[in-house]
């Protein structure tokens, strides 16, 4: 059960509404240069941390990495690795031997940093705070707060504005729950291309779920 909620921590629902949204002028230019730059990006791979915890505090660690092409992705953290192929989502979890296929639900973001800025626009009132070290890099400390009510309290975002890349970023529940993803290396437009296909004759061991 953590390795799903793991997973699907950063997933979250898009939410359709016409309240005025407030957005800085300077949260909205770093914003929109990010944006911008991984949309001109071939493919995207990234190594991060991913932390769990409650009341601010983190009290599990675990190390994963990223790759995407478009609207498709590899994810792989902890005993998992979860494929988008850009139909179907496959869950495949080495030590249970269990893959679940299944559907995506449009109105969910891809696990990444990079999916709330595909949605910063419609669904959060955005601020900036300041500068702030992290990582020993000098970021922007951006916060995105939803408009409409929901579970999700505020997001943090830590920007390099140099290298229009995000260093970290922090996920408070209204529950006290605490999630972020620290990415420890990151590169673009990389040679070669990987494959997103899932073969179920690679898994003739494992019990697969298509829901």
């Amino acid at each position: 059960m953590l390795k799903k909620i793991i997973v699907s921590a950063f997933v979250f629902g898009a939410l359709a509404f016409s309240n005025a949204q407030k957005i800085d002028a300077l949260s909205n230019k770093i914003l929109n240069q990010i944006t911008e730059q991984h949309h001109q990006n071939k493919n995207t791979y990234f190594e991060f941390v991913f932390g769990s915890g409650t009341n601010g505090k983190i009290s599990r660690k675990e190390v994963g990495n990223f790759y995407s092409e478009g609207e498709k992705y590899i994810l792989n953290v902890m005993d998992t690795k979860q494929i988008f192929d850009g139909k179907k989502i496959y869950n495949i979890n080495e030590e249970d031997q269990e893959v679940t296929i299944a559907q995506p639900n449009e109105n969910d973001a891809v696990f990444s940093p990079i999916s709330y800025l595909k949605n910063y626009r419609k669904d959060f009132n955005v601020t900036h705070i300041g500068k702030k070290k992290v990582m020993n890099r000098n970021t922007d400390w951006i916060k995105l707060t939803p408009i409409k009510s929901s579970g999700l309290d505020f997001v943090y975002l830590f920007v390099d504005t140099q290298k229009n890349e995000l260093v970290k970023l922090e996920q408070h529940a209204k529950n006290k729950d605490i999630a972020i993803i620290v990415i420890t290396k990151y590169f673009a437009n990389q040679k070669g291309k990987k494959s997103f296909k899932f073969n179920k004759k690679d898994y003739k061991e494992y019990i697969i779920t298509e829901l």
